[in-house]
Order: C-alpha cells, then structure tokens, then sequence
C-alpha cells in the first residue's frame, strides 16, 4: 500500500511537467508492475524497483534514497551515502537522505553540524553568527576558535601555530626566533628544516707510483687516492672532510720506454752548452788580453813624455846658468 502511495505521488509529480497526464494513464499498468518488484528495467545498481519517469522508486538495502530535482521534476537515486547539506535516516522500511539545518553545509544529524556555510561559524555542533567568549571566529575554518598565541599570525588553536608573524620560524606548529638544535631556518620557507650533513663514501685504492704525471724515471715518488660525496650538506650542516690523499712512495728507479733517444738529446745539449761556455770564457780572455796590452802602451807613452819632458827641463836649465868672472879672466 505505501509503494503504490509513493507511485502516486512520483506520477502527480510527472505530470506538472510538459507532458501531459493522459500519456501516464496509458502507462499506469507498466509502472504498477515495476512497483510490484519488476526491476529489469532499472539502470542504477542500487534500485530495487524504479519508473521510467521517477527514477529508482525503492532501493536495495544499506543503499539511501536521494530526491534530486531537475527543474520541477523530482528524480530518485539510490545512494551508498548521502552527498553534502544531508544526512541519513535508517528505518526497517527505508534509508534516506533528509536536507541539513539552512545553516549548516554538512550535518551528522538535524541537530549536529559538522560545516557552516559562509558567515556561520560551527562550535560544539552548532553554527552560529558569534562565537562565545574567548573564542575568535576563523573565517577559513568557519569555526570558533582560540586565540592564537603573540608569536602567531595564524593558528589552529591556542597551542598550534598555522603561520608565524614575520622573522620568526615555524617549527612543528611552534614559532621559534632560533632554531632548535639539530634543525636549521629556511629563509625561504620561513620554517625550522633538519639539518643535512655531509656523507662520503668509502675510500678508493691507492694509485700507482707516479711523479710529474710519469711512472718511470725516478726513485721517489707519490701515491693518491680518493672518495666520492654521497649526500652534499645544508648551509648549517657538518662540511665534508677530506676527499683526497697523498703519501710519498719508493720505487726501484726503472728506464722509461724511449729513454736512450732522451739520453741522446740531453747530452747533445750539455755538449752545445759547454761549447758555449768554452767560447764565452775564451771571448772573455782575450778582452783581458787586449785590455791588459792596451793598458801597457798606455804606461810606456805616460813614462816616453815624462822622460822627454825631464830632459828639456834639464836643457834649459844649463842655458840660463850666468858665467863667474873667474872664468872671464881666466880667457
């Protein structure tokens, strides 16, 4: 009896709209059966018995039934839960879905909301305009909410921080002016991040014996060996050691391939270069040679004038010497 009532209502329904009510009454009988429980024709997989026109008229259990409008048309779907603004009813005949409060945007039931819509903030279940003393409205949570701490510029309750007021740095919901140990600030975040520090991998073997690039050739040497930064670290974090080694080495000196022709070469030079020595020490004496004979000729014409010059002094000195009467009257 109460399926054909709801049939009833669904075909009155149908008949507000642009079709007329006499094409219902020539389909009256088929709807009736589907009433009765056929339900081949039904397209959802939740209905158990449903109209051409209405929808899912009766659903399968556990399943809600769901009045949606389509302009003045009603249609039914069976649901596995109800879509938000309602909640579900369960009763032995039927589940459905029943509209929220017109203040909430969800609800658990008609008496507990669990979103407001916009302007109402939500608080024990209830969506209100004001919140109660010592709470703060949060228009993105709309919600009643604590108020934050100093630190905060935003915050989820009284002890969570959700952003912090400028140069301060959030950490696990706390604003902090230094980081915690172990922790480093990210300017750029503007949040306390762990610090990274460096690692490295394992130590390469030892190189061969080399010098100047060269294994051959010499008796002391060095060896080298090196490692590779696995994790390179944060601007705090510890800094990588040492990823390179040196330590001398002794070898037994060995000729290196194409040594003779080197031998060759390097003694040619030693031979031009004393040659070269030779020819400048020998350009050299025989500067000292000639300045030693010009030296001397120099001497023996300053020693040829003072002797010359003596002897004209000598000269004249005679000459000017007056005679004694003694030697006129011995003429």
């Amino acid at each position: 009896m109460q399926l054909q009532l709801i049939s009833f209502v669904l075909i009155i329904l149908h008949c507000m709209d642009y079709t007329g009510c006499q094409q219902h009454s020539s389909s009256r009988h088929r709807q009736h059966k589907q009433i009765s429980g056929v339900s081949s024709g039904c397209q959802q997989g939740g209905c158990l018995t449903c109209s051409d026109y209405n929808g899912c008229l009766s659903c399968k259990p556990r399943f809600f039934m769901h009045l949606e409008r389509i302009g003045m048309k009603q249609i039914g779907v069976c649901m596995t839960s109800c879509p938000s603004g309602f909640y579900g009813t369960r009763s032995p005949e039927r589940n459905t879905c029943t509209k929220c409060r017109s203040e909430c945007d969800s609800c658990f039931n008609k008496n507990f909301c669990t979103r407001c819509r916009a302007g109402f903030y939500l608080h024990l279940g209830k969506c209100q305009e004001n919140c109660p003393e010592g709470l703060v409205r949060s228009d993105t949570q709309r919600e009643c909410v604590p108020r934050c701490p100093a630190e905060c510029e935003a915050c989820v309750n009284s002890e969570t921080c959700a952003r912090c007021r400028p140069g301060l740095y959030q950490l696990s919901g706390r604003c902090h002016h230094v980081c915690p140990e172990d922790y480093e600030p990210s300017d750029k975040l503007m949040e306390c991040t762990p610090q990274v520090h460096c690692e490295v991998g394992e130590w390469s073997e030892w190189s061969p014996c080399s010098r100047s690039g060269r294994t051959c050739g010499f008796k002391r040497g060095q060896e080298t060996r090196t490692r590779q930064v696995l994790q390179y670290p944060s601007p705090f974090g510890n800094p990588c050691p040492e990823i390179s080694e040196i330590k001398e080495c002794l070898v037994k000196r060995r000729k290196c391939p194409g040594g003779r022709k080197k031998n060759e070469r390097r003694e040619r030079r030693n031979r031009n270069n004393r040659k070269d020595k030779e020819n400048q020490e020998g350009r050299r004496e025989r500067k000292r040679e000639r300045d030693q004979e010009r030296a001397r000729d120099t001497g023996e014409r300053d020693d040829s004038g003072n002797r010359n010059k003596t002897e004209h002094r000598r000269r004249r000195g005679h000459e000017a010497d007056p005679v004694s009467p003694e030697d006129g009257l011995a003429q």
